[in-house]
């Protein structure tokens, strides 16, 4: 169950944000092996001056097509994770031609009590969902 929140900067037209959120979905069912319908993604479009993404001096250069994707999640393996980063930024560039250099991703790790999907419950506590 991640909670994927997508940042970008504004100018994308309502197709290519669909095809994001579809192509990062299919990629987080894949690499995560999550169930279907275990979809909540938001995206926040920002205007040039309220994005600054540097390269933490790694001399990658980012075009107004950067996309920061920040995830919160149960734990994943090494491998899961790996392979998330290399299956997004591949998809990414194949299908919508966004190049590598400007897909940033960031997962935060938490726990299954740190969930709540409605009704005020803890539904991986409660045994609803597993």
């Amino acid at each position: 169950m991640p909670l994927m929140k997508i940042d970008m900067l504004k100018g994308h037209n309502e197709k290519e944000i669909r095809d994001i959120l579809d192509i990062s979905y299919r990629v987080m069912l894949d690499a995560f092996d999550a169930p279907e319908g275990d979809r909540y993604q938001v995206v926040t479009q920002h205007e040039p001056y309220e994005m600054q993404v540097l390269d933490t001096g790694l001399g990658i250069e980012r075009t107004k097509n950067v996309l920061i994707f920040s995830l919160t999640t149960r734990p994943r393996t090494t491998e899961q994770k790996q392979a998330f980063y290399t299956q997004l930024v591949s998809a990414l560039h194949e299908k919508l031609g966004i190049a590598p250099s400007d897909v940033v991703i960031n997962l935060t790790v938490n726990s299954d009590e740190d969930w709540s999907f409605g009704h005020g419950k803890a539904q991986f506590l409660t045994g609803d969902l597993k």
